[in-house]
């Protein structure tokens, strides 16, 4: 069947009570791991600002390092679902061992041990997100893609607005000072988060059924080159924005750094998962019947002027309505391009192209994380450039990367018709 995501229409709908089991199975495993996880990773920062006195420059070390850490992994996780011809279980041994990080959080009381814990986390993204998402494609028609992508990341989503809410409860009943994040509060947030995390191993372990995959099944070359020029020249563009693409965890301390309480951002970054969850599914569903290079540029867009704004807010109330809109940008983009992802590529590369899509992402984030603390609190004796440069950098790298998403005519893989 043509794709309808690079321009044509289809007629044919489908529902969500429709969507595959497989879709279903793997939506309600992001859910709820996006509950525990979610809880713990979004305060974080504020762990280790607050309680641990960890400079911003290390903040973004840690957080670049550990999706970098995941990246290799991603690459091969991908590649290796396509050589057994199966992505079901590999994607199961991710959620585990990011399941089985978590309780080594409580035992950290240095940064390095909150690092560790961070990087085991990230080592189970690395393994599952490649075969996941390739389980995910493998399970719908082309021509429904943007729906069953859009409906996980509209689960996922509701896993994390449902954790950050766990969170706001936990630290409004545990401490009068929502100021700052006690340590005992960090620790009953953590206690609390392991009990979604199984369910959500269970979940996918149960629920989710491998798909044969059509074509050859000898093991793909690893190599870049053989998934094709668009596929190539549409990484190398999401590349450019994804350098200016640095930890959210940034926007967190910016948020505490012009007022906002832990509260006050842990119902920030709940109502912006609110917005990211109501728009995934209908965008995905949108993106089935339009371009989705024009969805992706639209939340470029809007992704470069929201940064941008972060750099110019001078209060608490204009960081947090900026970051509720923030949640427009990942609904628009998040499940459209991983939709994009299979468009581009062959089936039987289906999971390496997922992998190294996932794989280069993960890899650029540390220099991204880096880059923007380094920007805002410097290194030594240099100061940085103070709050508003990472913002300002990430901004304008995004705007760049939407013009050349624009200009670019992709060529989607055979037998799917081109924009």
């Amino acid at each position: 069947m043509d794709n309808a995501g690079n321009g044509e229409r289809v007629e044919d709908k489908i529902t969500l009570r429709k969507l595959p089991r497989n879709v279903w199975a793997v939506s309600f495993t992001s859910f709820f791991m996006d509950i525990s996880s979610e809880m713990v990773i979004n305060i974080l920062p504020l762990f280790l600002a607050n309680d641990l006195m960890v400079k911003t420059a290390l903040i973004g070390v840690i957080e670049g390092v550990a999706e970098a850490t995941a990246s290799v992994l991603k690459l091969f996780s991908g590649w290796l679902s396509d050589k057994i011809g199966g992505r079901k279980w590999l994607a199961v041994l991710g959620y585990g061992i990011s399941a089985l990080s978590k309780p080594f959080f409580l035992v950290a009381n240095t940064w390095g041990t909150v690092a560790g814990a961070r990087w085991a986390d990230r080592v189970g993204k690395g393994v599952r997100t490649a075969p996941r998402d390739a389980l995910v494609a493998d399970s719908i028609e082309p021509q429904h893609r943007g729906m069953a992508f859009g409906f996980h990341r509209a689960a996922d989503t509701a896993g994390a607005m449902i954790g950050l809410l766990i969170a706001m409860l936990v630290v409004w009943l545990t401490q009068k000072n929502i100021q700052t994040l006690h340590v005992s509060t960090f620790h009953t947030i953590v206690w609390i988060s392991l009990i979604p995390a199984v369910i959500a191993v269970l979940s996918l372990a149960i629920g989710a059924r491998d798909v044969a995959i059509k074509g050859k099944h000898e093991a793909p070359k690893f190599a870049f080159r053989s998934l094709g020029k668009p596929f190539v020249i549409f990484m190398v563009i999401v590349s450019i924005f994804d350098l200016g693409n640095s930890s959210d965890a940034f926007l967190v301390l910016r948020a505490q750094e012009r007022g906002v309480s832990v509260i006050g951002i842990l119902a920030m970054l709940a109502a912006f998962n609110l917005v990211y969850a109501l728009i995934s599914a209908p965008a995905g569903s949108l993106s089935d019947r339009i371009d989705r290079k024009k969805m992706i540029v639209g939340g470029w867009i809007v992704y470069g002027l929201i940064y941008l704004g972060f750099a110019l807010s001078q209060s608490a109330w204009h960081v947090v309505v900026l970051y509720i809109i923030y949640g427009i940008y990942y609904g628009l983009t998040y499940g459209t391009t991983k939709a994009m992802v299979a468009d581009l590529v062959v089936e039987e590369l289906r999971g390496t192209a997922y992998g190294t899509y996932n794989g280069v992402l993960g890899i650029l984030d540390f220099p991204a994380s880096l880059i923007a603390g380094l920007l805002w609190q410097g290194a030594g004796a240099w100061q940085g450039f103070g709050p508003s440069a990472p913002f300002v950098f990430g901004g304008g790298m995004a705007l760049i990367a939407a013009v050349l998403m624009l200009i670019w005519m992709p060529r989607a893989q055979a037998g799917i018709k081109p924009a």
